[in-house]
């Protein structure tokens, strides 16, 4: 049997993690407050990280609009 130390939940996440490079998030429906464009990266737990690192909240998030390239 082949037990690992590391655990499943890193794997897990990366599933459930997306990347999006040209992407607009909004603090409120109508599209008047912008938090950020740009990268950005959703993670599983609902946060979305800024290329710079910093984290936006789900609560502070109403949502995002992302382009296709």
């Amino acid at each position: 049997m082949v037990v690992s130390s590391e655990p499943i939940w890193g794997e897990l996440v990366e599933d459930f993690t997306r990347e999006y490079q040209n992407a607009v998030v909004y603090a409120d429906m109508d599209r008047e407050t912008v938090l950020h464009e740009g990268a950005v990266r959703l993670l599983a737990n609902g946060w979305v990280e800024l290329p710079t690192g910093r984290l936006l909240s789900p609560d502070a998030v109403h949502h995002i609009d992302t382009q296709t390239e």
